[in-house]
């Protein structure tokens, strides 16, 4: 096992893309971190720089303590498993996984056990002969973790293995990697662009955009407790509402306006965040937060009155997307917890201010004194 550090990584494309801008991450020994954020966010260029695959403009990875910068990949102790899998079409599946034990001259026997032993916990023992082209998409993503697996190198580098997978085997196979990380405790660096696998399966997760880090945290802190309107809106499905209006400073603490909604806040709600006597920003509520009808007390809480415009029904839970002087927000509910409602019904949603969140319209940054 080892440790891995980004220290100031850059990396710069031709034509100035900043593929990589200020990339400072530290992964702890044995742990499972996922990169996560929207295509071209710079989470792949991240893990081939690591992996020595790409070089870095600036700034410099280090593997136990040891700068990377000028080594080479093939003495990085490093097992990459990449998005289209990699195997060799020619050699069967026992060969492919062994592959890389012989490139590195473990003896015979050796090979033959460290494969067989990988091959029986992925459930391909039966499959050892079979050649890539007559595997499932499924079998070709274990063969391609076995075979990252069978070197027991110090660090795991994941690039989206599930993204060619259909929803169902995406979901077996992430119950499979789950149960992998707990046994084997290798340092895992794990990218997707899929919020939900990041948040199920890291120890801690990076939302990046735009080459930078967004936030570093456990999936709790980052869903919970979003640094920034990028991250709030980037994780969860549906994503977070955001009412546009203005904070302002009121004799007991704030009060949030937007048109005919003026909601106040407590004092503990910002604390002595915001630097002037008002701001004009965004109040963030996620969908799970509201409930449906009149809370029993109204204050800590914040109302909205308007027209049901659409349902969705998803198995337990239905969506409500509901219009009015606000604008548009999406309530995520439970069936057995809604009413018989159609299209055009007038409703009242509410939630409680414990679960909301104002971003600043300049900075983007949260300012609610519970997200510090």
């Amino acid at each position: 096992m080892a440790t891995v550090e980004f220290r100031k990584a850059g990396k710069t494309f031709s034509g100035d893309i900043r593929a990589m801008d200020e990339f400072d991450l530290s992964v702890k020994d044995g742990e499972f971190i996922t990169l996560v954020g929207p295509s071209g966010c710079g989470k792949t260029t991240a893990l081939r720089a690591l992996a020595g695959l790409e070089s870095l403009t600036d700034g410099e990875i280090l593997i136990d303590d040891k700068a990377m910068n000028t080594v080479a990949p093939g003495d990085r102790d490093i097992s990459m498993v990449f998005q289209n899998y990699a195997l060799f079409p020619h050699l069967n599946v026992f060969e492919n996984m062994a592959f890389g034990l012989r490139a590195r001259n473990f003896p015979k026997p050796e090979v033959n056990r460290m494969v067989h032993e990988v091959a029986d916990r992925l459930g391909l023992s039966d499959l050892l002969n079979r050649k890539p082209a007559a595997l499932s998409g499924g079998q070709r993503q274990r063969v391609a973790l076995g075979r990252a697996i069978a070197r027991k190198p110090k660090v795991y580098l994941l690039d989206e293995p599930l993204s060619n997978l259909d929803a169902q085997l995406r979901l077996t196979m992430r119950k499979e990697l789950s149960i992998l990380r707990q046994e084997l405790g290798v340092t895992t660096l794990y990218v997707t662009h899929d919020q939900e696998e990041a948040l199920t399966l890291g120890d801690r997760v990076c939302v990046l955009n735009k080459g930078r880090i967004q936030q570093v945290g456990t999936p709790q802190e980052t869903y919970d407790s979003p640094a920034n309107r990028f991250v709030a809106s980037f994780l969860g499905s549906p994503p977070m509402n955001f009412l546009r209006g203005d904070l302002r400073r009121a004799e007991n603490g704030y009060s949030f306006k937007q048109g005919d909604l003026n909601v106040p806040l407590p004092k503990t709600f910002l604390g002595e965040n915001l630097d002037a006597s008002s701001s004009a920003g965004e109040l963030g509520i996620r969908p799970e937060h509201f409930i449906l009808g009149q809370p029993a007390k109204a204050e800590g809480s914040i109302q909205l009155h308007g027209e049901l415009e659409h349902k969705e029904w998803q198995g337990d839970q239905v969506l409500l997307y509901l219009k009015g002087n606000f604008g548009e927000v999406i309530a995520k509910t439970k069936v057995s917890e809604v009413p018989k409602v159609s299209p055009g019904d007038k409703l009242t949603i509410w939630a409680p201010l414990a679960g909301c969140h104002f971003f600043d319209a300049s900075t983007q940054q949260n300012l609610s004194l519970h997200q510090q």
